[in-house]
């Protein structure tokens, strides 16, 4: 089988990483598309994945219009050259519009649930995988629900374990306590209309919280001078390492807020923007939701003050494995018996239970 991945966000890197390793174990060829966006590009490369790049992304409206014309042309391209047997994407527009125009079934994941691009991609798409919920914000006949999260394709403990290594990287000693920061370009469109941290808040939240111990800061746009040398150095692919490792985690980014709550990391997600991931997340008490900054500073410090704070949030953390599945063991047996296991999803929504 050939199967074309696109990926439009580092996150959908290991979303679908080990599905593909275990893919390409299993005789099946893969290809990436992506965007030349953050570091999307150097993690299918550390990882040794073949990819096709389709260039730069687009900021402004009028960009992101005619992007959608230029990375359709280029989707469709490309998999005129690689022939697959099957598309698979996170919400992928240019993809669900390749595999439409190759009559061939496009797979999606989804969990920002951004319905302008839903609406662009739905039609051309035979199954949406989605995190279970009790509140679906879609409906539609080709929506199929799984007990878990996109994270646990990557950090569940069946395929992750986290590499004490990352303290030598940082420059830290073995279980130094640090607190990693994460703040977002806010460019995407689901951004649109959304806040979190204003930049005098971003200095407040730091000249505070260092005083406690050390302080990292991943960003996806340029830091002012002021923040710069706090910001992380690390291989983008250690990043959940650090993540595993860290005291807490405060930042306006869903996916790195998602992945702590996956490690056990308290974590603190300030966004206007409130998933329903997040919100089951929060009701497992491994995040916390803050629409905006008031506030934050003040629960840092009540959460750093806790006795046994990991202990506490690893408890926490178990409690919710407990109830979810290995995502990446679902996806394969989903893909390898397709268009069968459209059907069993369908009509057996308990099989999945095989998965835990």
């Amino acid at each position: 089988m050939r199967i074309l991945i696109d990926i439009g966000h580092p996150g959908h890197v290991h979303l679908f990483k080990n599905f593909a390793w275990e893919m390409q174990k299993r005789g099946h060829e893969i290809l990436f598309s992506c965007r030349d966006k953050e570091f999307e590009i150097k993690l299918l490369k550390s990882y040794g994945f073949k990819y096709k790049s389709f260039g730069k992304k687009f900021k402004t409206l009028a960009g992101k219009i005619f992007g959608l014309l230029k990375f359709d042309l280029q989707a469709i391209v490309t998999a005129l050259k690689f022939k697959p047997d099957i598309f698979m994407s996170h919400g992928s527009m240019y993809l669900a519009h390749a595999s439409f125009v190759l009559r061939k079934p496009h797979i999606s994941f989804e969990d920002t649930f951004n319905m302008e691009q839903v609406k662009l991609y739905s039609p051309f798409t035979e199954a949406i995988l989605v995190h279970n919920s009790k509140e679906p914000p879609l409906t539609t006949d080709n929506i199929r629900g799984y007990d878990g999260y996109h994270e646990l394709a990557y950090l569940h403990p069946n395929r992750f374990k986290p590499n004490r290594d990352i303290f030598k990287i940082l420059n830290l000693r073995q279980a130094e306590p640090y607190i990693i920061l994460r703040f977002v370009s806010w460019d995407a469109s689901h951004d649109i209309g959304q806040g979190g941290v204003t930049s005098e808040y971003k200095e407040k939240i730091v000249e505070e919280l260092s005083k406690k111990m050390k302080v990292f800061i991943s960003s996806e746009g340029e830091l002012p001078k002021k923040l710069k040398p706090y910001q992380i150095k690390i291989p983008p692919q250690k990043m959940h390492d650090a993540l595993a490792f860290a005291t807490l985690f405060i930042g306006e980014g869903a996916t790195m807020a998602s992945e702590c709550a996956m490690l056990g990391t308290p974590s603190i997600y300030i966004n206007s923007l409130n998933p329903i991931t997040i919100r089951e997340q929060e009701s497992y008490g491994l995040i916390f939701n803050y629409r905006d900054a008031e506030g934050v500073v003040e629960k840092s410090m009540e959460l750093l003050n806790q006795e046994n704070l990991k202990d506490e949030f690893s408890k926490r953390r178990d409690k919710m494995l407990s109830k979810k599945i290995d995502v990446t063991a679902f996806t394969i047996w989903f893909i390898e018996n397709y268009p069968q296991s459209l059907q069993i999803t369908e009509d057996y929504p308990n099989y999945q239970k095989r998965f835990r």
